[in-house]
């Protein structure tokens, strides 16, 4: 049975029953059901934030108002402006007091603030889940009665630009056994052209087991040198090593590896590798391809591996001759699998890791025509990220299972490359 919660709330208690009956009494009157409750609150709500303001001017100034230790202090009340803001019980209009000064920086509705509460993380909150600016609009003033327009709506996604930045350029690990690289396309406004752009994501696991993402990189075209930039900004981050880098089909990225991390072994997703092939295959071939192609991948040596390479192509060259050319052409990117132990291999073989990762962030891209910017879809998919570390408790949760065992077997397999 649950143990109950002792610890007790400090509002708990601050009106009794009859009080709050009394309150039931006043919606009554001003106006039915739903109506009268929320016209309550919203006076509630404009009540307490003036009380709030007045104390604070009163902390500020130093005494009361009407206090005569007031006089002669330099400064003192200056009237009230009022103005409105939005809350979650829609938008109230408040007087905030002033003075003569000019110096009272009230922290309860801050200057130039519009909206109050939890206004704007609710904002961003929908907006990360694929919601776009017109739809938050929509909702925020459907349930709320809150009119916030689409532009107000962007413009409160805008500031987190600077979180952006900060995640994109912050420091990283030293060393990663593994980094998974992988792209979702998204449509994207271009002078004044929409363009397919792939935005690339990569997943570090750090020696502890656990993901991170290491940044994201937008671009139309892959090559050596785009991919050595990339390669370049996660080394001078603090990423001096790389053990194994997983991809598939990444035009250039081998090269680049090659030049920025010389001792890096590149691997091909196996896994994309046997969905490439199975493409050729009839549907009611494709469990025979399947088991056929297990002794490839299973292999103890290359030298099995090129054995149960050429009975697969005698077995189905001439049905699925397409299948057959995908591993002799992903054959070089392939055979590198086959040097590791059993261990390492399992948390090698597919780059599920990050595909998970990138299914969520397709969900809530896919709603999108297309973005009006670069910073528009990296804000969108950054928010992405953001809300999946949030759901998984600050992070992206740890590696796949039997990490503590690949662990030992990276220690063996490259001496001398983990930090103690």
């Amino acid at each position: 049975m649950a143990e109950i919660s002792t610890t007790t709330n400090p509002l708990e208690g601050v009106l009794s029953a009859d009080q709050i009956d009394g309150l039931v009494t006043a919606a009554e009157d001003l106006g039915e059901g739903r109506n009268g409750v929320e016209e309550l609150l919203s006076r509630m709500t404009r009540a307490v934030l003036e009380r709030a303001l007045e104390t604070e001017m009163s902390d500020h100034l130093g005494y009361e108002s009407g206090d005569p230790a007031g006089q002669g202090t330099g400064n003192s009340r200056n009237g009230k402006t009022t103005k409105s803001v939005q809350t979650l019980q829609g938008p109230v209009q408040v007087t905030v007091p002033r003075d003569r000064n000019s110096s009272f920086e009230p922290v309860i509705v801050p200057k130039r603030a519009r909206r109050l509460g939890k206004v704007e993380d609710m904002i961003l909150s929908l907006y990360s889940r694929g919601m776009s600016t017109r739809d938050i609009g929509s909702h925020l003033d459907e349930i709320y009665g809150t009119k916030v327009s689409a532009a107000t709506i962007s413009r409160v996604t805008d500031v987190i630009a600077d979180e952006v930045a900060q995640w994109q350029n912050r420091p990283l690990e030293s060393v990663y056994p593994i980094v998974y690289i992988d792209a979702i396309w998204l449509k994207i406004r271009d002078g004044g052209v929409v363009v397919n752009k792939a935005c690339h994501v990569a997943v570090g696991v750090d020696v502890e087991g656990r993901k991170q993402v290491l940044g994201l990189w937008l671009g139309t075209s892959e090559g050596a040198k785009f991919w050595a930039n990339v390669l370049t900004e996660i080394r001078n981050r603090g990423a001096i090593d790389i053990l194994i880098l997983c991809c598939d089909g990444l035009t250039g990225l081998p090269a680049a590896v090659n030049s920025i991390y010389p001792q890096t072994v590149v691997q091909t997703c196996v896994v994309h590798l046997l969905r490439s092939a199975m493409k050729y295959a009839s549907y009611g071939a494709r469990k025979a391809m399947a088991r056929d192609m297990r002794p490839i991948y299973t292999a103890p040596t290359v030298q099995a591996a090129g054995l149960a390479m050429e009975a697969f192509a005698e077995t189905w060259q001439s049905t699925a001759p397409g299948a057959v050319l995908a591993w002799r052409n992903a054959w070089e990117d392939f055979t590198p699998f086959l040097a590791f132990t059993p261990e390492i291999r399992k948390v090698i073989y597919t780059t599920n890791q990050i595909e998970s990762i990138n299914y969520q962030l397709r969900k809530i891209t896919k709603t999108r025509g297309s973005f009006p910017s670069d910073e528009a879809a990296i804000k969108l998919v950054y928010l992405g990220i953001r809300n999946i570390e949030t759901t998984r408790g600050g992070e992206l949760g740890t590696g796949t299972q039997g990490w503590h065992q690949a662990l030992n077997a990276f220690a063996v397999q490259f001496p001398n490359r983990l930090p103690i």
